[in-house]
């Protein structure tokens, strides 16, 4: 059994096929990679894409969401910060729902995001709370239980969602 204060990657997976996710876009990242995205690499319900830069993965999830594909961008958050321009346009601009996954890579174990000493990592939730984007944070196993309903919110409302993974899930 998993504690509270640690994250299963398996139960996001889960998470990610009960929301009807089948494509996974990817540029590995140290947070995200033994945890979640090599298991997903091996799944079956899965078509993974892997891509050279973030803002690939955005247009990448926008397009698939024109033929009823549902797909998620895995990404450390220096790539969100690299791929803000792709976000607002077809994110926010078009209202497309791209779903991201962001580790944030060196955020100190026992901060809050906000609280963290590396500024990359200190300005996300700014940043996402200006630009009006849905965020919901991963930083402990019963925060995932909601990403399923969060991805559906968002592909209803046809809006960008970011989950932020504070910690490599296990």
């Amino acid at each position: 059994m998993v504690s509270d204060n640690t994250i299963d990657g398996s139960s996001i997976v889960s998470e990610l096929k009960k929301a009807r996710v089948n494509f996974v876009i990817a540029l590995p990242d140290i947070v995200t990679c033994d945890g979640l995205l090599w298991p997903i690499s091996r799944d079956p319900d899965f078509q993974l894409i892997t891509i050279c830069k973030e803002d690939e993965g955005v247009s990448i999830c926008s397009g698939l969401s024109y033929s009823e594909n549902r797909a998620v961008v895995m990404m450390q958050h220096t790539g969100f910060l690299d791929s803000i321009n792709s976000i607002r346009a077809m994110g926010m601009d078009y209202q497309l729902p791209i779903i991201m996954l962001v580790g944030l890579q060196g955020l100190e174990p026992d901060s809050s995001p906000n609280e963290s000493s590396k500024n990359g990592v200190r300005i996300i939730i700014p940043m996402l709370e200006l630009m009006q984007i849905g965020f919901h944070v991963l930083d402990k196993q019963s925060d995932v239980s909601s990403i399923s309903d969060l991805i559906d919110g968002a592909y209803k409302k046809s809006s960008p969602y970011v989950f932020l993974v504070t910690r490599a899930p296990l």
